[in-house]
């Protein structure tokens, strides 16, 4: 079991350490501020803050950000999800003090100025076109705001081209004075640091800003070398705009069957069917994640890729994904055809759901997929960057860390009898949606 470290500082940020014996550090600021938590009139603004945090700060200009950590060979990025803005570098050790006074710099200091965003601004404008020229990857959002009603949670990460060009360095800052907060943020640490050394130096920089319109600041905590893994984080309610019964619970949820077709006069069709699924901390979500890589997971051996692509000849990609987010989730089919095979593949789809739903897994194939699951997960893990990645937002968002091993023994704990059950709360055809872009 990996030993990871934590600590609160009085301004309630949170650190989080696991010490490696790699030469190279990861680490970073994982923000619950992601487009869930834009309000009316904001829709693109938290990925558009993201890009314009490496604008200027007030002791950095825009180029003396970008050469910080490229000048010693470091790496700086950063990105925008549903629930979260993750600023994050990786540099070999003796940088780490760079990493960390540049991370801090950019996410509690940025300045956001206006010559700047004009800049700027086309260059997301850009990458919101080249992202409308994907209907691969476009369709996963045009899904979600079809599943969740409309409601923040399932709108364009990107937002549209007009609204970007509206923006202006008030709306930057006002998004960033709400979310860009210590008390909502975790720091992040993968590598051979000393952890008392890294709490002592980030009191001494009070961690960043000081929490400007938040509740009076918690106390801080002695590091600790022992993981808490079942406190849950009693401050995220997935941010200012949540859910907060703004969507019915899982289970009122009874989609009537539908399709909506949406004709973009793309070459190939791209067919999504899905529905609502289980929140992250839901019991059901490892049976799911099981359930999910035997359909349409990576491997090769996956049901729709043998029954789609290997036995019949009819797609290039078929996939199944799952999303589990603070208070719902999605889970999702994925496929893109020839026009003409969209109803082949649908019913083709559709025997692979009612198959998992009907016929439970027999012993040795139970043993099978848990054995492919746990190896993915295993190989997953050895990607240093998305393995600091993960266990930063974990301990976000839910508190506790990411350890292998417990997720090892609640893969174990599945029966065959539990996937079946799932399969018949999420796959009858009368709670499935289907989005077809052609």
């Amino acid at each position: 079991m990996p030993q990871y470290n934590t600590c609160t500082l009085d301004n309630g940020l949170r650190i989080i350490h696991l010490p490696s014996a790699s030469q190279v550090v990861w680490c970073g600021y994982d923000l619950a501020a992601g487009s869930r938590d834009e309000l009316p009139g904001e829709e693109g603004l938290a990925h558009f803050c993201e890009h314009m945090t490496f604008k200027g700060t007030e002791r950095r200009s825009a180029l003396q950000v970008i050469n910080a950590l490229e000048s010693v060979g470091g790496e700086l990025n950063a990105f925008t999800n549903k629930e979260d803005t993750v600023f994050y570098a990786a540099v070999t050790k003796e940088h780490f003090g760079k990493a960390v006074d540049l991370l801090t710099d950019i996410v509690f200091h940025s300045q956001y100025p206006q010559h700047e965003i004009d800049k700027e601004v086309e260059v997301i404008c850009d990458e919101i076109e080249s992202y409308n020229d994907s209907p691969a990857e476009l369709i996963y959002d045009e899904f979600e705001n079809i599943i969740f009603q409309e409601h923040p949670l399932g709108h364009n990460i990107l937002g549209t081209a007009d609204r970007v060009r509206s923006f202006k360095t008030a709306d930057a800052q006002r998004f960033v004075h709400r979310h860009y907060r210590p008390d909502n943020a975790v720091f992040f640490v993968y590598g051979d640091i000393d952890f008392k050394r890294l709490v002592n130096n980030s009191r001494k920089e009070e961690g960043g800003r000081r929490n400007e319109n938040s509740s009076s600041a918690s106390e801080a905590a002695e590091p600790s070398d022992e993981a808490d893994q079942t406190t849950p984080n009693p401050s995220y309610s997935g941010g200012e705009n949540a859910l907060q019964g703004n969507l019915l619970p899982l289970s009122s949820f009874l989609f009537p069957r539908k399709t909506i077709t949406l004709d973009r006069g793309t070459h190939q069709a791209h067919v999504m069917i899905g529905t609502q699924a289980f929140r992250f901390d839901d019991p059901r979500r490892m049976t799911l994640y099981l359930l999910n890589n035997i359909l349409g997971g990576p491997g090769m051996n996956a049901r729709l890729n043998l029954s789609l692509r290997e036995r019949h000849g009819l797609v290039y990609t078929v996939e199944s994904s799952m999303a589990a987010y603070s208070d719902t989730g999605v889970w999702s089919v994925y496929f893109g055809c020839d026009h003409h095979d969209i109803n082949r593949c649908l019913r083709l789809v559709r025997k692979e759901l009612d198959r998992v739903m009907l016929r439970p897994l027999s012993a040795s194939q139970l043993t099978a997929v848990k054995r492919q699951l746990k190896g993915q997960l295993a190989i997953a893990c050895d990607n240093r960057e998305q393995f600091a990645l993960d266990f930063g937002r974990n301990y976000l968002h839910h508190g506790h860390e990411r350890d292998l091993d417990i997720l090892f023994a609640r893969i174990d704990a599945v029966t065959a009898e539990d996937i079946q059950k799932v399969a018949e709360n999420l796959f009858p055809a009368d709670k499935l949606t289907t989005l077809i872009i052609k």
